[in-house]
């Protein structure tokens, strides 16, 4: 055996373990009783550590250093690549702070959860500054005397840095302000309204995944405070959450996560248990929740086809005709939440975010003034007050899972999607004839074919081109954007 396949094997081993160490989080915001969290903490520490171990082995070092990677096709290269990249990195994080920060942010979500319901901040900020203290110090070894911020950035987006993504911002922010005025200066339009049985939510959410092309033999629907997708290859599962007044929020929470799990059902099953084998970045597997979401769910032709569904389904929406049902689908409107944000307004929600948690790991923001300075953004960009800490703070879980970093990769996936759906245009023409009746094959299929089956064989962005024909940029999200709601509200 060559130390190429001995490398494999091993790397199989690892992978198959990480996939297991996922589902135990998968487990724990679904099923599992409220009183094991403790232990759960250390059941999750005690898996990271095994990976971190394996990740930083010494006979992974020397295989890597046996290896020429110029000798293999152009799979093994990328294989290499990856694990390469992920062991320079691996290995500048010591094993007990790796293990340090699964459990303590294990044990954060159930302090998140209870925080959040009872609206006191104050609750949760101890275990979210220890949170960001140890990734501050994660990030440190990574870095290497960089930037922190970078290197957490990193660890999501990999070759993304905070400035790039700030220049991006500043790109995108004088469009969006002006488009959002513009809308909010006319009338609203009607919006759906009643009361909507959520066990008929749940069952309307699974035809639209099969509609969107979700494999239920690899996958399943379930119900969680925040909607997620876990998991890959041939286990990929997701969550949704309802409520009685807002059937959209099911709907398109499900859409988007199908997005993300579709993006991983569809990866070539040889890169299985792989480094290959899942979404190449967050910021790629984004663009394809979004472009799910918005573009294609959000359209005039399928809103038509999902005005039927939901009328057959309920009955009485408080709106009618197809044309009515896809403005209040459309509504851009005053709100808190990122997750229920319209697309004018979603990557101003992220823009709060990116600024506060890069100046968090950089050490200018501390947690204890967290809650004052997202107030005090919120206020300056949005023009009205947050009303409670759910709606504001303590609305995401990102941060009690030690996620910083990861926020602004959800408007790099809304550039890729901009992006992607300009090609898709050109190549599926009667797109919009398709929508219409419900039939998205044309659109997954050219993801599919173009962009998801790849997994990790290129570059995040290099597969973004690769798909479009272009290099990504925010001119064509701008451009649907404008057009879009200029239509929609008659600018």
């Amino acid at each position: 055996m060559s130390a190429f396949d001995e490398l494999m094997a091993f790397q199989r081993q690892t992978e198959a373990l990480g996939q297991v160490a996922g589902r135990l989080g998968w487990d724990q915001e679904t099923m599992m009783p409220k009183g094991a969290a403790d232990q759960r903490g250390e059941e999750i520490g005690a898996m990271e550590e095994v990976l971190h171990a394996r990740r930083t082995a010494p006979e992974l070092g020397d295989w890597l250093a046996a290896i020429d990677d110029a000798a293999l096709d152009e799979v093994g290269r990328a294989q290499m690549r990856l694990i390469r990249q992920n062991h320079a990195r691996a290995v500048r994080v010591p094993g007990k702070l790796a293990a340090r920060i699964a459990r303590t942010t294990s044990v954060a979500y159930g302090k998140w959860a209870e925080a959040r319901a009872e609206e006191d901040f104050a609750a949760f900020a101890p275990v979210l500054a220890e949170i960001v203290a140890l990734r501050r110090e994660e990030g440190a070894h990574i870095a290497d005397s960089g930037d922190v911020y970078d290197a957490l950035l990193d660890g999501y987006e990999p070759g993304a840095t905070g400035a790039q993504v700030a220049a991006m911002f500043d790109a995108l922010r004088p469009g969006l302000v002006a488009l959002r005025a513009a809308v909010l200066d006319q009338p609203a339009p009607a919006q759906v309204s009643g009361s909507f049985d959520p066990d008929v939510q749940m069952a309307l959410s699974r035809k639209v995944a099969e509609v969107f092309g979700y494999d239920f033999t690899r996958g399943r629907i379930d119900k969680a405070v925040h909607p997620f997708s876990s998991g890959s290859g041939a286990d990929v599962r997701i969550t949704t959450r309802t409520a009685a007044d807002d059937p959209f929020n099911c709907i398109y929470s499900t859409i988007h996560e199908v997005g993300h799990a579709t993006y991983e059902q569809q990866i070539d099953p040889a890169y299985a248990l792989t480094p290959l084998g899942q979404g190449v970045s967050l910021g790629v597997h984004e663009s394809q929740s979004r472009i799910y979401e918005n573009q294609l769910g959000r359209s005039r032709a399928f809103c038509h086809w999902l005005y039927g569904q939901m009328r057959d389904s309920f009955g009485d929406l408080g709106v009618q005709g197809e044309e009515a049902f896809y403005k209040a689908v459309n509504l851009v409107h005053r709100g808190y939440i990122r997750t229920e944000a319209d697309e004018v307004q979603y990557n101003l929600h992220i823009m709060l975010r990116f600024d506060l948690e890069r100046d968090m790991a950089a050490g200018r923001l501390a947690v204890a003034d967290l809650e004052e300075a997202w107030n005090a953004r919120f206020a300056q960009d949005f023009g009205y007050a947050v009303d409670k800490p759910s709606n504001g703070v303590l609305q995401d879980v990102h941060w009690a899972a030690g996620l910083l970093g990861y926020f602004p990769t959800y408007a790099l996936g809304n550039v890729y999607a901009g992006c992607l759906y300009r090609a898709m245009l050109d190549a599926v023409p009667d797109l919009d004839d398709q929508l219409a009746v419900g039939d998205l094959t044309g659109a997954t299929g050219w993801l599919c074919e173009n962009l998801q089956r790849h997994g990790g064989l290129f570059a995040p962005r290099d597969v973004v081109e690769r798909a479009c024909g272009f290099a990504p940029t925010e001119v064509p999200l701008l451009g649907y954007l404008e057009n879009k709601f200029a239509d929609l509200y008659a600018l």
